[in-house]
């Protein structure tokens, strides 16, 4: 543990204001760390108010368009500002759209997807994890996601955004494994957060489908970071078996399976 002026380690997560980051971070101040979370809404500001209910953990929030480089590159001052080594960081924040990649979403909105998710990550992790390497210790969590190993029809931008983070998380997991850093990747599947709203799938059958509770997914994520684990598939006993399923079904009948959850109207 990192010896620090409250006696608590010190964590960051990205896409707090809700959801599954939101979830995590209760996660961190209920384990006892101090935090600093971050995301782009104004709805940051009463989830630091409400974590810092649950005890004298100090919780700072930081409001910031990870989707610019100038927002990471923001948050990364504010970390440096706390004067405080990070022992744990989980770059959780993501987002989706979706619909017919040729005729019903906007460039803008897939190359936004493609900042947050991807491109925000790899810069963040590299601002944060050279500094733990030099300590010899820290944790860190990508959340990818269950789609991250299935082609996504009508999520074609989202579901290989995934794939990029995924594929990322291992390989820098092996490139530190004799530093004393972990990594471990969160695979959530459909979660109840704002998610499919925010992607415009409310009438798609996933969209409207009975989904997972995010501080299950949180919990289950937080527990593998704990112990350093690669990867865990997180939520529910139907999720896990999706993630076993993905594992060995081929590409083309799993973009068929996509499909049918993901089509604009197939929830009406």
């Amino acid at each position: 543990m990192t010896t620090t002026p409250t006696g608590r380690e010190f964590a960051v997560v990205t896409g707090a204001s809700s959801g599954i980051g939101y979830e995590l971070a209760r996660q961190f101040v209920e384990n006892g760390y101090d935090l600093l979370i971050a995301a782009e809404d104004e709805d940051i500001e009463q989830a630091a108010t409400n974590l810092r209910r649950d005890g004298q953990n100090q919780v700072t929030a930081v409001r910031a368009d990870l989707a610019t480089y100038e927002g990471v590159e923001t948050l990364y001052s504010k970390i440096q500002e706390t004067g405080r080594p990070v022992d744990a960081i989980a770059l959780n924040a993501g987002r989706g759209i979706g619909g017919d990649f040729t005729r019903d979403t906007d460039l803008r909105d897939e190359l936004n997807v493609i900042d947050v998710n991807v491109t925000s990550t790899v810069h963040l992790a590299k601002r944060v994890l050279p500094g733990m390497v030099a300590r010899g210790a820290g944790r860190v969590l990508f959340t990818s996601s269950i789609a991250s190993e299935m082609p996504g029809t009508y999520q074609a931008v989202y579901n290989a955004s995934k794939s990029f983070v995924q594929s990322f998380a291992e390989a820098v997991r092996t490139e530190l494994k004799d530093t004393g850093v972990t990594v471990t990747s969160l695979m959530p599947g459909p979660t109840e957060t704002n998610f499919f709203h925010r992607a415009e799938m409310d009438d798609t059958r996933v969209g409207s489908s009975k989904k997972d509770d995010p501080a299950q997914v949180a919990e289950q994520g937080f527990k593998a970071l704990m112990k350093g684990e690669e990867k865990v598939v997180a939520g529910s006993v139907m999720t896990k078996v999706q993630g076993a399923a993905s594992k060995v079904l081929p590409d083309s009948v799993k973009a068929k399976m996509h499909e049918k959850m993901a089509e604009p109207g197939s929830g009406k």
